[in-house]
């Protein structure tokens, strides 16, 4: 009996869990300010940051999920893999690479107002 009733705990705790995180990713859709960086330093996930990469930074998804990101002004897309934390300022939902900033030509005002999806 007590066997069975550690399975079946451990099931609802697999259940619950799993369905958190979908939870948390379901949240990560929004529209905000976004800026764009061009560093070569580390990221937070451990790889070197590369401008030419369509990357982006976010506080918390998970690194490697995938984000389609566009440009509320002019209605460019670009999807972007999570590679690191960020941004850091007030009112901005993601820091996008240089070469993803191109994409949705937000380069010369350096920041843009973005809407955004997790694609998974």
């Amino acid at each position: 009996m007590m066997l069975k009733l550690s399975s079946l705990a451990l099931a609802s705790l697999v259940t619950v869990s799993s369905s958190f995180v979908s939870f948390s990713d379901a949240q990560a859709a929004g529209c905000g300010r976004a800026s764009w960086y061009a560093l070569h330093s580390r990221t937070a996930s451990g790889e070197r940051m590369n401008p030419n990469m369509l990357t982006a930074a976010h506080r918390t998804l998970r690194f490697g999920t995938k984000v389609k990101v566009t440009n509320a002004k002019n209605g460019k897309s670009v999807v972007v893999r999570i590679n690191d934390r960020g941004p850091f300022i007030r009112g901005r939902v993601l820091d996008l690479s240089k070469a993803a900033a191109s994409n949705i030509g937000m380069i010369r005002s350096g920041h843009a107002k973005i809407c955004y999806e997790v694609l998974g």
